[in-house]
């Protein structure tokens, strides 16, 4: 047996290139620019994926691709649909090795562009096969965990490659996996066949193929949420333990209707059917990515089990359910580009994610899957947020934050508040409250954004072809549903250094403080065991320990010193926790002394004296005397 070391060495070694014999470099833009006319690739790209290795958590990956001889240039996805930036994991590629009839084939990287892989096919060659490995993280510092000893998330995007200058569309692909004994997967691919544990999915080509992901794992439950429907929707749940696929009659019905009244809003389906794809874990990464006909769900796995006491999360699938139609089916035209490789513009991402977020958060009201009084708790949360804690917005705007998926990628940021981040999907939610309670006022109730939904994201019910629009587009269909200059009432909002705030008023709410969180909010404070003093001295505390997670930008806090990072150790010379600062707060306000925290950042302890003494403020919605109530009825089951 060759050891693994000597094994890579020797691969390394077959595929060193003489710089004499490099092809020449191509400018990076060329690579993702499709043939014109389009022209379907000659042949079926065959691609098989090992899954079975998670003790190591890799996807061995073998892909034969139809050739012709001659120069040929292979592309790992770079701009990955859903995520609006160029994030394709290809740090994590390893052991490629490319050969045509048993005989390796010497490749090399384009330097202009790493996604590239550069090669010569030779002459009788008709048939080329691709190796690789996909490295996934083994711990969360090395990226969202997609493999673990229970469960996988399989994104077909990470695990492939595809011929340059080609549309996704014009790609064919016949996708196998081999997963672990005796697991289940759920994906929206069509399933041919299962032979033991490889499961042959039906040809697809490759746009599709990017856009159907597979959550599979060891404890699984498939619930109907359209019983008997022609278009049925599943929800394939994957769970740390079979305990946590314990769901409810009652919270089963709340899920179904979510789909109810998300036809009812849109009046229509664009997919044949649809899975919601539901990972409960401690283990692997949390996410929320939409798709076309499925999407991909992960949240903690208590999810079903302590329903009650974690509403935090509870719109997520209400979210990616809408994106089927705000997103897959209506997509901003800077974002549908014909392969992945093409740059992706995001600036109608307010459009896209800010108005998704609305409705996600409507839905979950309206479905059940949050109580009124959770739902009014979430939006005081975010009202405050663009009350109190967003100074950013003095330098920058709601639309310059619609590029921050490519400025930061997410990266941990010292300042949120300051810098701003993705302020799309809250303060974008915000803006369409302001145009919902606009269509109200002006057509005196007879109009909403819901006869906006259905006219905008309604139209050509069950057909999946994308339809691309543009910020005219957006405008003439609300000038469709009620007249008004909607240009310049989107732009005021849009390009002003001031969040939207206006929505809440004019929806017959306003934002208040009391000395006592909301159920939701307190809920959401014990979920991500964090202590929120945001509105009151401006910072937030993690209970687990003591870590300084957030400082509002010229808050109590950060007037005083104590920065994103510091650990509190003393609060008015007691050892500090939550309850301990909660009773200073609450004292300095009775007697007037100030708050003294002893931090330490690094290597340096400091004593930082707050002057702050207006006790404990947590967010709450109250009704505007003498103003027409809208918010209750935007959040009214339909």
């Amino acid at each position: 047996m060759i050891r693994p070391a000597l094994l890579a060495a020797a691969l390394i070694a077959s595929l060193a290139v003489p710089a004499a014999a490099q092809p020449a470099p191509v400018p990076a833009a060329d690579w993702g620019t499709p043939a014109v006319p389009a022209s379907a690739w000659p042949g079926t790209i065959a691609l098989e994926v090992d899954a079975t290795d998670t003790a190591r958590r890799m996807f061995r990956v073998r892909q034969r691709i139809p050739v012709q001889a001659g120069p040929l240039t292979l592309l790992f996805p770079k701009w990955i649909p859903g995520k609006h930036r160029p994030d394709g994991p290809i740090h994590k590629l390893a052991g490629l090795r490319i050969t045509a009839n048993g005989q390796p084939l010497a490749w090399t990287r384009d330097p202009n562009e790493v996604f590239a892989f550069m090669l010569d096919v030779p002459a009788g060659v008709s048939m080329i096969e691709v190796a690789f490995d996909m490295l996934t993280p083994t711990a969360p510092d090395q990226g969202r965990v997609v493999m673990t000893r229970d469960l996988l998330n399989l994104q077909w995007g990470t695990v492939l490659l595809y011929p340059a200058n080609t549309a996704a569309d014009q790609l064919r692909y016949a996708p196998i996996l081999t997963l672990p004994t005796g697991w289940q997967a759920g994906s929206a691919l069509e399933l041919q066949a299962r032979t033991g544990d490889t499961l042959r999915y039906a040809e697809v080509d490759l746009e599709t193929l990017q856009d159907s992901p597979v959550f599979a794992g060891r404890h699984h439950r498939r619930f109907e949420l359209d019983p008997g429907a022609s278009r049925p929707v599943h929800l394939d749940v994957f769970a740390d333990s079979p305990r946590y696929l314990a769901a409810s009659d009652a919270q089963l019905r709340k899920h179904r209707e979510l789909v109810e009244q998300a036809y009812t809003l849109f009046r229509s389906q664009h997919f044949d059917r649809y899975d919601f794809l539901f990972s409960l874990s401690n283990h692997l990464g949390g996410i929320g990515l939409e798709h076309h006909r499925s999407s991909e769900n992960g949240l903690p796995p208590g999810y079903f089990t302590d329903w009650d006491a974690q509403p935090a999360g509870r719109d997520l699938l209400a979210h990616e359910f809408v994106h089927s139609w705000n997103g897959k089916f209506r997509r901003p035209d800077g974002l549908a580009t014909p392969n992945f490789q093409v740059p992706m513009r995001d600036e109608l991402l307010w459009v896209y994610e800010g108005q998704t977020q609305y409705w996600g958060m409507v839905l979950a009201a309206r479905s059940g899957l949050w109580t009124r009084d959770e739902a009014m708790g979430a939006l005081a949360l975010v009202a405050s947020t663009y009350t109190v804690d967003r100074p950013g917005f003095a330098w920058r705007n709601l639309q310059d934050t619609t590029h921050d998926p490519i400025i930061a990628a997410r990266r941990p940021q010292a300042a949120r508040s300051h810098q701003l981040s993705e302020d799309y999907y809250n303060a974008g939610a915000l803006l369409w409250l302001a145009v919902d309670a606009e269509l109200r006022d002006r057509s005196r109730g007879r109009r909403s954004l819901d006869d906006f939904a259905a006219r905008f994201f309604g139209m050509d019910d069950g057909q999946w072809q994308v339809r691309p629009y543009d910020f005219d587009d957006v405008v003439a269909t609300l000038d469709d549903v009620v007249r008004h200059d909607w240009a310049s009432f989107l732009r005021e909002r849009l390009d002003a250094n001031a969040p939207p705030l206006d929505g809440l008023p004019a929806s017959g709410w306003r934002l208040a403080y009391r000395d006592t969180p909301t159920p939701y909010h307190k809920a959401v404070q014990a979920q991500r065991q964090i202590a929120d003093h945001t509105a009151s001295i401006g910072l937030v505390l993690s209970a687990k320990d003591n870590l300084v997670s957030a400082v509002r930008w010229d808050g109590p806090a950060f007037d005083a010193g104590v920065t994103q990072g510091s650990t509190l150790l003393a609060v008015n010379g007691y050892a500090a926790d939550p309850i301990v600062l909660e009773d200073a707060i609450r004292a300095a306000q009775t007697d007037g002394s100030a708050i003294e925290l002893l931090v330490r950042h690094g290597e340096v302890i400091r004593t930082a004296t707050l002057d702050y003494r207006d006790g404990p403020k947590y967010p709450v919605l109250e009704r505007l005397p003498g103003t027409a109530d809208r918010l209750s009825d935007i959040l009214e089951a339909r």
